[in-house]
């Protein structure tokens, strides 16, 4: 099974290109991290993405949004023109995740803030200090 997953920031904005067919390409670089401090590393992945799901999703893919992606990887051997050998790191997505996105500040932002969980998330005192039958009265429905 050849998948990969991984979470990077966009390079640069996506750009939507159309077959002869008329089907979308939305092709996009992603920056992945590893490591830390002097050890920190960073591989590109080109990804692309195709048809509807790719076009609905482009306008989203914007430099610096945060991603999280899953695909198909390729590892590509080539020549440039001064003749050095170079690798490039092809994926070709099948699912993508908006994970988050950058404002002017550079701080990442998911919309999550731990003020909105709700208080139904939260067990009653009741259960939580571990309650007996006897408070249940007759709310069980079964005998």
């Amino acid at each position: 099974m050849n998948s990969w997953n991984f979470t990077g920031n966009l390079g640069q904005d996506a750009e939507t290109r159309f077959t002869r067919s008329g089907d979308a390409v939305v092709s996009f670089s992603v920056a992945v991290k590893s490591g830390y401090g002097d050890k920190e590393k960073i591989t590109w992945a080109r990804c692309s993405m195709f048809g509807k799901r790719g076009e609905a999703v482009a306008p989203y893919l914007n430099k610096g949004q945060l991603v999280g992606i899953n695909g198909e990887v390729t590892l590509n051997d080539w020549t440039d023109r001064d003749g050095m050998k170079r690798t490039s790191l092809e994926v070709r997505v099948n699912d993508l995740t908006l994970l988050g996105k950058r404002d002017g500040s550079g701080a990442q932002s998911d919309g999550y803030t731990p003020q909105q969980q709700s208080q139904s998330t939260q067990r009653p005192a009741q259960q939580q200090s571990g309650g007996s039958f006897d408070n249940m009265g007759d709310d069980i429905p079964f005998n």
